[in-house]
């Protein structure tokens, strides 16, 4: 990785689906990287039930008073969405930054077409590093919940939150259903 101006930059994508896919191969089933499959619109699907459950558990938790939980489960439901796209493209992923790179790269190919490159960076984005409590990135959002000491995300975060990923979930469907 190289430091420019103070921000932590990735390799090029290439070489960064190079070396993921490259643990991949090596790791059995629990390899730490992505591995080549055979195209599944089963387990597309699958993950895309996951990723509904997960988008019903983000009101629950918020109606039970942990809300904190609420902002896992806006990630998770996206990312259950983008495994979702791995699984119909015939990949399998056990690393979220190789995910992220497989996804960017199967929408710079025009592969993934319901979804930007822009919008994929709302959910992450490695190139840009923000304070965790400010940050509008939903894994930012829910890094700054799960290892700070808040029990309560602010109103104002979550109702943005729960509406941003509802956007998200609904794009990403139309891509794995297609």
């Amino acid at each position: 990785m190289i430091l420019l101006q103070g921000v932590l930059k990735m390799p090029k994508l290439n070489e960064k689906l190079n070396k993921c896919l490259k643990e991949g191969e090596k790791g059995g089933i629990r390899h730490k990287g992505l591995k080549k499959i055979d195209p599944d619109k089963d387990l597309a699907l699958n993950h895309l039930k996951k990723a509904r459950h997960n988008f019903t558990a983000i009101t629950e938790f918020a109606k039970i008073g942990f809300s904190d939980w609420s902002a896992s489960a806006s990630f998770y439901t996206l990312y259950h969405c983008l495994l979702g796209i791995l699984a119909k493209n015939g990949f399998e992923s056990r690393n979220q930054s190789c995910t992220f790179a497989m996804v960017e790269n199967l929408i710079k190919k025009g592969k993934v077409k319901e979804v930007t490159k822009e919008e994929l960076k709302e959910i992450y984005d490695s190139d840009v590093m923000e304070d965790l409590e400010t940050s509008p990135q939903i894994l930012d959002i829910r890094e700054d919940m799960q290892y700070s000491t808040k029990t309560l995300m602010e109103s104002d975060r979550f109702i943005k939150l729960k509406e941003r990923t509802s956007i998200l979930l609904e794009k990403l469907r139309r891509e794995i259903e297609k």
